[in-house]
């Protein structure tokens, strides 16, 4: 059993694919929630969205205070040190997420690990490394964490698994050139990346829920 507290929604019953949500900072499990009917799933296998809440931590960034956090966060900047401890102990939480799906009757390969802002980056965190061929990332509006350790860590098993990112160009809590450096990155590594920008902030866009729907029917519809 997973130690995170988790919302659950299916599309239909009896699902035979999966899409495990991670919120960003400060926010919890019922953050994106209202985005599913706002999402064309009409061509998916029935789903289940399982939306995890983080533990709550002082966060340094924020001054200290106590929030919902995947991890601690010393600064807003490239050069910033990276929380490795806090990192490591959520992302075996959502690898243990992942896993339940699976003791669930769920494929690995018919699992999308999806995540916005920190939660994106916890999505890279887990998803590159996992041992099990995944359906697909979705990346939300943030960045890739530990990135100088990921040629080392990565499986091999997620090696083409489809990753969908999405950046505002106006963002200002995580810039676009951060997002645009992490693409970079994953690229340069092999990763088949569908890089997307849209018009906004640190948030979500139409267009990008058009596109979500999209990338979800095609990794979750495939044979």
């Amino acid at each position: 059993m997973t130690a995170l507290p988790c919302i659950e929604i299916e599309t239909a019953p009896n699902p035979s694919t999966a899409v495990i949500w991670l919120h960003g900072l400060g926010a919890d499990g019922n953050d994106f929630v209202p985005i599913i009917p706002q999402l064309n799933l009409s061509e998916c296998p029935a789903i289940r969205f399982v939306f995890p809440s983080a533990p709550s931590m002082a966060v340094t960034v924020n001054g200290g205070y106590v929030m919902p956090a995947w991890y601690d966060i010393t600064g807003r900047t490239i050069n910033d040190r990276e929380d490795l401890a806090g990192i490591h102990k959520s992302a075996a939480a959502i690898s243990e997420l992942i896993e339940r799906e699976a003791s669930r009757g769920i494929a690995y390969e018919k699992i999308v690990l999806a995540g916005f802002s920190q939660g994106c980056a916890m999505s890279l965190q887990v998803g590159l490394r996992f041992p099990h061929r995944l359906a697909g990332i979705m990346a939300l509006s943030g960045y890739l964490p530990l990135a100088n350790s990921l040629a080392l860590e990565r499986s091999e098993a997620n090696s083409k698994t489809p990753i969908y990112m999405a950046h505002g160009i106006w963002d200002t809590v995580i810039t676009l050139e951060r997002a645009e450096a992490s693409a970079d990155t994953l690229e340069k590594l092999g990763y088949q990346v569908d890089w997307n920008t849209y018009p906004m902030e640190h948030s979500l866009h139409p267009d990008e829920l058009v596109d979500i729907s999209r990338f979800l029917t095609m990794v979750l519809s495939k044979s």
